[in-house]
C-alpha cells in the first residue's frame, strides 16, 4: 500500500466540501469504502471519481438508459412541445 493510493477522511471531507464526521459516519454506515489502519482509516483513491459523479459504471449508464429511454416514452409529447417553444 503505498501513499499516493490511498488519501484521509479529512482530506476527503475537504474534496466533498462536507466536514469529516460526515465522512466517518458514511465510512461507518458502508456508503464509502474505506480500510481500517489501526484506529484511522484509509480511502481508496479510486472511489473519489464516482463519489464526485465523474464517473459512471456500466450499471449506472444501463440505469440511466432506462430512466431516459421510459421518460421519453411517457413524456415525448410534453417534452417535444418544451423545445419548441
Amino acid at each position: 500500500m503505498t501513499d499516493e493510493e490511498y488519501i484521509s477522511i479529512p482530506r476527503l471531507a475537504r474534496i466533498l466540501g462536507i466536514s469529516r464526521i460526515a465522512v466517518y459516519r458514511k465510512v461507518k454506515k458502508g456508503q464509502i469504502e474505506a480500510v481500517r489502519i489501526g484506529r484511522n482509516y484509509a480511502i481508496p483513491r479510486k472511489i473519489i471519481a464516482p463519489l464526485l459523479g465523474e464517473e459512471l459504471t456500466s450499471e449506472d449508464k444501463q440505469t440511466l438508459d432506462r430512466a431516459v429511454i421510459r421518460t421519453v416514452k411517457e413524456y415525448g409529447d410534453v417534452l417535444v412541445r418544451l423545445g419548441n417553444s
